[in-house]
């Protein structure tokens, strides 16, 4: 039983922050030289590709959900 539904759109815009701030550690530790303008496209990038996951997936959960029906208990409801 899972506790909370996938969201790969929260996904995706969470691994492209992360690598933000992992370019950013790396270049304030140091190990390379980033760049103050790389952070604008790819965080631009980044969430414009979020939200267009987050849309296709909600239009393929509402696609999948259209031919169920909701009047009949679950199988965990079931006694």
């Amino acid at each position: 039983m899972l506790r909370h539904e996938l969201q790969p759109g929260k996904l995706v815009a969470g691994a492209v922050l992360t690598l933000v701030g992992v370019l950013y550690a790396g270049d304030a530790g140091g190990a390379w030289e980033t760049p103050w303008f790389v952070a604008i496209p790819l965080v631009t990038g980044g969430l414009f590709l979020a939200g267009a996951v987050a849309f296709l997936t909600g239009r393929i959960r509402r696609r999948r959900g259209a031919g169920r029906t909701t009047d009949e208990p679950g199988p965990d409801m079931a006694a």
